[in-house]
C-alpha cells in the first residue's frame, strides 16, 4: 500500500475517533444531566417532608425491579445524586460546567473538597487539562489547589507586572514523586534527566500548555557558553519559561543567574510576537522570608518554588493556605 493512501486512510480513522469522541461527550452530559434532574426529585421529595430514607430505598428497589439491567441507582447513588444538584444548585456555572466532566470525576471532586470554590477549580481544570480519572485523583491527593493558590498569593511584583495574566498557572510547589530518584538525590543532573525520562508526569503536574523545548539549552554570551537547566514554551502566556534546579535551599545569588539567563533569552531567542520570558527556580527548600527579600528589588519575573519526591500531607497544604489567608486578612 502506498504511502499516500495510508495517510489518506489514518485521515477517515481520524474522522471515526472524532466522531467517537464527540458521542462518548454526548453520552456523559445526557447521564450528568440525568443525575442532576433525578437529584432534583429526590433532593425536593425529601426537602416537602414526603420522602424519608425507607422511600429512598423503595425507590431504588423498584428501579431494580422494572428495569433488572440498570446499574447505578442503589440507594447510595441516588443520595449521590441527591448530594450532586445541592452541592451546585445554587450556582450560576452549572449549565456551562457540569455536564462537560464525567460523573466519576464529579464524585471525587465531591468527596475530596471542602467548599465551592475548591470544587469549580478541580472542574474548570479538569475540563482545561483534560484530566483522566486517575489524574484527577492524583492531582486532588497532591493538593493542587492549595498549591496554585498559595502561588497566585505570593507571585513576585515582577512578574504580577508582566502584560500576561499568570494566575493559575504557577504552583507554589511542584509534586514530582514520579522520579525514578532516591529521596534524596546527591546531583541535580539526576532530577533533570528523571524529569526528562517522565516528561508525560512533568508536563501534567506543570499544566499542558507547557510545551518542552529542551533540556540543557545553549546560550551564548560574548566568547562564553551556558545551559538552561530545562526551557519550555507556554502555549497560553506565550512566552519561554526557564526552569533552573537547585537540590538545595534557596540561595540569593541564585537570583543573578537566572536573571541572566532570562535576558539572554529575552535579547536572542525570543521572537518579536513574544512576552517576555519567566523563570522558576525549583529547589528542595526555601525559606519564605528569604525569597522575598531576594527578589524585593528585582525586575525579572522569576519565580521559586519547591520541589517534592513524595506526595505532600494535605492536610498540612490545608491548614498553611487556611493560614496564609488569615494573616493576609489581618495585614
Amino acid at each position: 500500500m502506498s504511502v499516500t493512501f495510508v495517510e489518506q486512510f489514518d485521515s477517515v480513522l481520524d474522522l471515526i475517533r472524532q466522531a467517537q469522541q464527540r458521542a462518548l461527550r454526548a453520552v456523559n452530559a445526557e447521564l450528568v444531566d440525568l443525575y442532576w434532574r433525578i437529584g432534583q426529585y429526590v433532593s425536593d421529595k425529601i426537602a416537602q417532608a414526603e420522602w424519608g430514607d425507607a422511600t429512598v430505598q423503595e425507590l431504588a428497589n423498584h428501579l431494580r425491579k422494572k428495569e433488572p439491567t440498570l446499574r447505578g441507582f442503589d440507594r447510595r447513588n441516588l443520595y449521590r445524586m441527591r448530594q450532586f444538584y445541592e452541592a451546585y444548585k445554587h450556582d450560576e456555572f452549572v449549565s456551562t460546567v457540569l455536564t462537560q466532566i464525567p460523573w466519576s470525576h464529579h464524585l471525587a471532586i465531591m468527596s475530596n473538597s471542602r467548599d465551592k470554590k475548591e470544587r469549580l477549580f478541580y472542574m474548570q481544570a479538569t475540563i482545561k487539562e483534560g484530566y483522566t480519572f486517575r489524574e484527577l485523583e492524583r492531582q486532588i491527593k497532591s493538593g493542587l489547589y492549595e498549591r496554585t493558590m498559595l502561588a497566585n498569593k505570593t507571585l513576585p511584583s515582577a512578574v504580577r507586572a508582566l502584560p500576561q495574566d499568570v494566575s493559575g498557572i504557577f504552583r507554589d510547589s511542584y509534586i514530582l514523586e514520579f522520579l525514578n530518584v532516591p529521596d534524596e538525590p546527591v546531583y541535580e543532573r539526576d532530577v533533570q534527566k528523571g524529569l526528562i525520562k517522565q516528561m508525560k508526569q512533568f508536563v501534567m503536574e506543570l499544566g499542558r500548555d507547557f510545551l518542552f523545548v529542551g533540556e540543557e539549552f545553549r546560550l551564548q554570551v560574548g566568547m562564553s557558553d551556558f545551559y538552561v537547566d530545562l526551557l519550555f514554551f507556554h502555549r497560553d502566556l506565550c512566552c519561554l519559561i526557564a526552569i533552573e534546579l537547585k537540590m538545595g535551599e534557596f540561595k540569593p545569588d541564585y537570583i543573578g543567574q537566572i536573571n541572566f539567563y532570562l535576558e539572554a533569552l529575552d535579547r536572542d531567542v525570543r521572537k518579536a510576537h513574544e512576552n517576555p520570558s519567566i523563570g522558576i527556580l525549583l529547589c528542595k527548600e526555601r525559606d519564605s522570608e528569604v525569597v522575598e527579600y531576594a527578589l524585593s528589588r528585582s525586575l525579572s519575573p522569576t519565580l521559586v518554588a519547591e520541589y517534592q519526591t513524595k506526595l505532600p500531607d494535605k492536610q498540612l497544604l490545608q491548614a498553611k493556605l487556611h493560614s496564609f489567608l488569615e494573616n493576609t486578612t489581618e495585614l
